[in-house]
C-alpha cells in the first residue's frame, strides 16, 4: 500500500504539551459534523497516522507554535485528495487552544536508513523499570517481523542521556512507552514503516516516524 503524508501550516498560538489525544478528539469531531464518510465506524481509519505538533515547551504544560509547527497527517495515497480539501482551513479545538490549519501541503515520507520515533508503546503484562526495556524492545523487534520490516530497533536517549522514557495521557490515564530508533532500512522498508507505523495508539501521535535528518536540519 502506497501512502502520502499531509502537512498544514498553522495559525495559532499555543496547544498543550500532551495534545494527542486532544488533536485526535479535534480531527475526530469535525468528521462527525462536516463529513462523517471520512470515518470507519465513527473512528479514524486504522490505516490514518497522526503526529503530534512541535513547539516551544514553557515546562508548564504549554508549548508555542512557530514556523516550524507542523499538523502532519499521513493516509492511504488513494484516500489522499479528499483528506487534503478537507482539512484545509479547518479550525480545532484542542482543549480550548484554537488552531487553524493552512497552506497544506501534499508529500511522500522522506526516506532514510535511520527513522526515530518520538514515543512507541506496547501493551506489555507489567511496566518496572528494571525489566521494561528488554520486553519493549523484544515487542519492537516482533512488530518489525509482522509488518516484515528489517532494521534494528533501539531506544533512544533524551538530552541528559537516559532513556527517552516518555508517557501520554489518554482519559486521564498515563500511557508509558519510549523513544525509538530503527536502523539499516532499505527505501522501501523505511517508507513501509512511516506508513504503517508502530506499536499502538498510533491516532494520538505514537509510533510516528520521521527522518533522523529532520531533528539534524531543526537543530
Amino acid at each position: 500500500m502506497n501512502f502520502l503524508e499531509i502537512q498544514c501550516s498553522l495559525r495559532g498560538k499555543t496547544l498543550p504539551a500532551d495534545h494527542g489525544y486532544a488533536l485526535y478528539s479535534a480531527i475526530k469531531h469535525i468528521c462527525k459534523e462536516h463529513q462523517p464518510n471520512l470515518l470507519d465506524h465513527q473512528n479514524l481509519s486504522s490505516e490514518i497516522l497522526l503526529s503530534s505538533i512541535p513547539g516551544i515547551p514553557d515546562k508548564n504544560g504549554i508549548i508555542y507554535l512557530n514556523n516550524k509547527s507542523r499538523f502532519r497527517f499521513r493516509c492511504p495515497a488513494e484516500q489522499a485528495t479528499q483528506w487534503y480539501r478537507f482539512l484545509q482551513n479547518q479550525v480545532l479545538d484542542i482543549r480550548g487552544h484554537l488552531i487553524r490549519l493552512v497552506q497544506p501541503r501534499l508529500t511522500l515520507p522522506e526516506t532514510s536508513n535511520t527513522l526515530k520515533a518520538r514515543l512507541v508503546t506496547f501493551r506489555l503484562e507489567k511496566w518496572n523499570s528494571q525489566e521494561a526495556p528488554f520486553h519493549f524492545l523484544e515487542s519492537c523487534q516482533k512488530a518489525l517481523e509482522r509488518i516484515e520490516v528489517n532494521g534494528q530497533a533501539f531506544i533512544d536517549s533524551n538530552y541528559e542521556g537516559n532513556l527517552a522514557l516518555r508517557a501520554i495521557k489518554i482519559r486521564e490515564k498515563n500511557v508509558l512507552g519510549y523513544g525509538v530508533v530503527v536502523e539499516g532500512l532499505n527505501e522501501d522498508d523505511s517508507l513501509k514503516l512511516q506508513g504503517l507505523g508502530l506499536g499502538g495508539r498510533k491516532h494520538f501521535g505514537c509510533g510516528w516516524f520521521y527522518s533522523a535528518k529532520e531533528e539534524i536540519d531543526a537543530a
